[in-house]
């Protein structure tokens, strides 16, 4: 028998033998109607290709089950990464993810804050573009709605959960240091506060162990292409003449990946032996580190534990919002893990 359409709530209400709001009150949460009611409404949908407008029952409302997430870019698989296990996070407490990309650019990350308000999100779960960001935007959408930050702590004095840079560079220095000769630093441009924590967590911890801390500014403007940035400053490392040293710590596995790309393309061999000419160390555990060649040696974030505690503080705050009272927590720091592979 085919299954019958119904074009809006109220024909199919009809159809299933309810009422309107008890139709709604189903859609938000079974639990909250008999199940004698449950039931009948489940036996009609079974019969039929109902599907509700999520958005247009949302429209009128105060709030909405709408939650945004934001990120600079989606071409990168650590947000990808992270952005899936929060959808995952939000769907499983009921609430359906809105995902927009800025794209790296100011002005669609303004673009993407108007659009999520227009939306009607319940809240929004964010990782700024950092100094790129429009600080109006990011208060704008702070004034309106609950906002929790990762990644990148914005300057709108917003709840963030992140890494803790100073902890993660501290154990990843410490077994370079360990290990072989004391680590050069490969700095990346200061778009975000995560490359200022970790070349501050390097020099303190080459402090602590004894050695003078060497950082290598990126000679190039400020971009998000951070693999082709790691290869042009290591071709114009390689250029003057020789490697400074025979280890090399790049703030993150990004850049790292172009600096082993330039590096090999020069003949030189990058492992952690004694017949290796460089070694080459990253920060993150970008999904792809595992598969270099060598694999990369990292420091690996809790990227489940990122998305977990992102969506947990963001729904406090929305349930402290509704129900006038103060979130217990505002910032949450996460420690990363050694990942020892052969590039280091």
């Amino acid at each position: 028998m085919a299954k019958k359409n119904y074009k809006s709530m109220d024909d199919f209400a009809t159809a299933a033998g309810v009422s309107r709001p008890t139709l709604s009150k189903y859609f938000d949460d079974p639990s909250q109607i008999k199940e004698v009611t449950r039931k009948r409404i489940e036996a009609a949908l079974r019969k039929s290709h109902f599907e509700p407008n999520l958005f247009a029952r949302h429209l009128n409302r105060k709030r909405t089950r709408n939650i945004g997430i934001l990120v600079p870019t989606m071409s990168d698989p650590f947000y990808v990464q992270v952005v899936s296990l929060i959808e995952l996070e939000l769907r499983e407490k009921g609430f359906w993810p809105v995902q927009i990309s800025s794209h790296t650019r100011p002005e669609l990350e303004a673009e993407a804050v108007r659009t999520l308000l227009s939306l009607k999100v319940a809240g929004a779960i964010v990782a700024p573009l950092g100094a790129g960001s429009r600080r109006s935007a990011l208060e704008r959408l702070r004034d309106a709605i609950p906002v929790v930050c990762f990644d990148n702590p914005a300057d709108a004095d917003l709840p963030y959960v992140g890494n803790d840079n100073a902890q993660s560079m501290a154990a990843i220095v410490q077994y370079l240091c360990r290990s072989g000769e004391p680590p050069i630093f490969l700095e990346i441009p200061h778009m975000t506060e995560n490359a200022g924590e970790r070349q501050a967590g390097y020099r303190a911890t080459m402090a602590r162990e004894g050695h003078s801390p060497l950082v290598i500014d990126c000679d190039a403007p400020p971009s998000w292409e951070f693999e082709r940035l790691g290869y042009e400053q290591m071709q114009r490392i390689l250029a003057n003449g020789s490697l400074p040293g025979k280890t090399l710590l790049c703030a993150n596995d990004r850049f790292a990946f172009g600096a082993m790309a330039a590096a090999f393309a020069s003949g030189l061999k990058i492992g952690r032996n004694d017949a290796c000419d460089v070694r080459i160390a990253g920060h993150d555990d970008h999904p792809l580190s595992r598969y270099t060649c060598p694999s990369l040696t990292t420091m690996a974030q809790n990227a489940p534990e990122i998305a977990a505690k992102s969506v947990e503080l963001l729904l406090a705050h929305i349930e402290s919002e509704d129900d006038g009272t103060t979130p217990v927590t505002n910032k949450v720091i996460l420690e990363a893990t050694l990942v020892m592979r052969e590039s280091a």
